[in-house]
């Protein structure tokens, strides 16, 4: 008898013992201790050029397709995405599986380049957008249901109101597939627009106080929607908030968003945790190396600061052309705007966007390498060059016209 006590007793204790390890591990986790793995399953289809800058040279490979199980949250991405180089290489097939994905991020300009895309690119047969309808149609040629556009403005938002990269990756290829109704493998041409994050910042700023909220936004990750993440606000929306306000709350999805929609946010515990104090820096520095990674193996990404060269990147990496100019737009206002904050203001917003700030320099001259390669390249860029930023000088185009000739 005391003998099966004292198995009882040390079954007990073993059990107890578990269940406490089983707690212990699952709140380390939730605290997104429980990060990234020390090996990750890279695919090394994609490489980033090699540079100077210690943090371009950290970015060793560009995942394209990942299998990961990563602080408790399955990840499963297995879609084909072409860099840059293989774009530029290949060009862009509109008649077979080819599909560009334009990851739009709040106030960056993506408004007005979404347009560009589904109104301005000289195709055989360009989107058809029927008059006051805000979607265009963006088929493939000789189909009546096949999207070579994935957009705001061609499929509208159907993975999620600006769904960021985590989403988007999860999400683009069930959504065609619903869509055309029919399961098939494409290959996916990422594209997105950065923009200066002071400028954006103090522009989302003032849109959220004049009633803006995104209050549908998925915010989809590791295979669940996380609809629980606090709001900076009470009721429908923060209108009139002031800048201080809208800085001090430290779940503002407007800090460093840049960065964020562009990190795979599974490497962090998706929003498990989000922005807790004791492991931010930790966060930080794998979501911002995992944001420059994605943004190198984008076979396009473009600078709203820098219109004309974006988009001679764009046509040159597309093989295709606009009929309109991107159009650079007036700083004045952003200037204005920031003249009138106090230095200390100024700082906090650069504090809060430093992720984003460093994010931006890597992209600047990530922009600047492929414009000076592609420069290189083209045995016709004074032209090219100059209908890109002299779109209605016809003399110019003719006389070089009969130079290439």
């Amino acid at each position: 008898m005391k003998r099966w006590v004292k198995m009882i007793r040390f079954i007990g204790g073993l059990c107890l013992v578990t269940l406490l390890g089983i707690a212990y591990v699952s709140y380390l986790c939730h605290n997104s201790l429980c990060l990234a793995p020390e090996h990750s399953s890279l695919s090394p289809r994609y490489s980033v050029s090699s540079s100077s800058s210690s943090s371009r040279s950290e970015i060793l490979s560009t995942p394209a397709s990942l299998v990961k199980l990563i602080g408790g949250f399955p990840s499963k991405v297995n879609i084909e995405s072409v860099a840059f180089q293989e774009a530029y290489n290949m060009g862009f097939d509109i008649t077979s599986r080819d599909v560009i994905v334009f990851l739009h991020i709040q106030k960056t300009g993506g408004t007005t380049f979404g347009r560009h895309l589904v109104r301005d690119l000289n195709l055989e047969n360009p989107c058809n957008c029927p008059r006051k309808r805000k979607r265009c149609d963006c088929f493939r040629p000789n189909t009546v249901n096949e999207q070579w556009l994935f957009s705001r403005y061609s499929t509208g938002w159907k993975c999620g109101l600006h769904a960021d990269w985590t989403e988007l990756t999860d999400c683009v290829e069930g959504a065609l597939d619903e869509y055309e109704g029919t399961s098939r493998k494409r290959r996916y041409f990422f594209i997105t627009v950065l923009r200066d994050p002071i400028h954006r910042y103090l522009s989302e700023f003032r849109h959220v106080q004049r009633g803006a909220t995104w209050k549908s936004a998925r915010h989809w990750c590791g295979g669940q929607e996380f609809t629980s993440l606090p709001h900076c606000y009470k009721g429908s929306n923060w209108t009139g908030v002031e800048l201080d306000e809208f800085m001090n709350c430290s779940y503002n999805l407007a800090h460093n968003r840049q960065t964020r929609m562009l990190a795979d946010l599974t490497l962090a515990g998706c929003y498990t945790g989000y922005n807790t104090t004791a492991d931010q820096l930790e966060r930080d520095k794998i979501l911002l190396q995992s944001a420059k990674q994605n943004l190198a193996s984008m076979a396009y990404f473009g600078l709203t600061e820098e219109q004309a060269t974006s988009q001679y990147i764009f046509e040159r990496t597309f093989h295709l052309d606009f009929a309109n100019p991107f159009d650079q737009a007036n700083a004045t206002l952003s200037a204005q705007a920031i003249a009138e904050l106090t230095p200390v203001q100024i700082e906090r917003v650069r504090q809060l966007n430093s992720l984003d700030n460093e994010l931006l320099e890597f992209a600047r001259q990530l922009l600047h390498e492929r414009f000076k390669m592609l420069k290189r390249r083209d045995p016709h860029f004074r032209r090219n060059w100059l209908r890109v930023i002299h779109p209605h000088n016809t003399s110019f185009h003719h006389a070089y016209s009969l130079l290439d000739g």
